[in-house]
């Protein structure tokens, strides 16, 4: 499997991995079937307690859920939105999305950068985006390429060393 046209302008999906897109899903699922019922409860206790102006429990328990159905709405865009890519499916020379790269910089020091959704970004890890610029650099390219990358703090070259396409840890 490829994929063709990763584009930033006017690219409406959510790539992701198969991990990401569980995960959220499981915050969803438990937003809407654990914290959102508890949260309207404590609400309905409070406000049977008498005046709400001035009921703390009320208050924060509205502000709570408000909150809860923000990032409800924000969960199911980006899941609407998704299109799950599944690296142990992916079949390239080349770098695509859920590639696991090795790179060699100038300093011939050896990294290791996994490309992966907006969601899932850890750069500590080697989660980098697909839309950063070392991830837009790195996508297309093959073992051996040289790639420049202008990032905020400067500018800078990686060689590629591998490529694979395995589970993201």
């Amino acid at each position: 499997m490829q994929l063709r046209g990763l584009s930033l302008k006017g690219n409406k999906k959510n790539y992701m991995t198969p991990k990401c897109f569980d995960e959220l899903t499981a915050e969803m699922e438990n937003l809407l079937k654990v914290e959102r019922p508890k949260t309207t409860q404590i609400i309905a206790w409070a406000a049977g307690n008498g005046d709400r102006s001035e009921n703390a429990d009320y208050i924060y328990g509205k502000k709570r859920l408000r909150e809860i159905d923000r990032r409800l709405r924000f969960l199911k865009k980006r899941l609407d939105d998704s299109e799950v890519i599944d690296p142990l499916k992916m079949s390239s020379e080349k770098v695509q999305f859920s590639a696991t790269v090795t790179v060699e910089d100038e300093e011939a020091e050896v990294k290791v950068y996994s490309i992966v959704g907006i969601d899932e970004v850890e750069v500590s890890k080697g989660k980098i985006s697909w839309r950063s610029p070392i991830g837009r650099a790195l996508l297309g390219k093959e073992v051996e390429d040289i790639v420049s990358i202008d990032a905020p703090n400067g500018s800078f070259e990686l060689e590629i060393l591998k490529i694979e396409y395995k589970e993201i840890l």
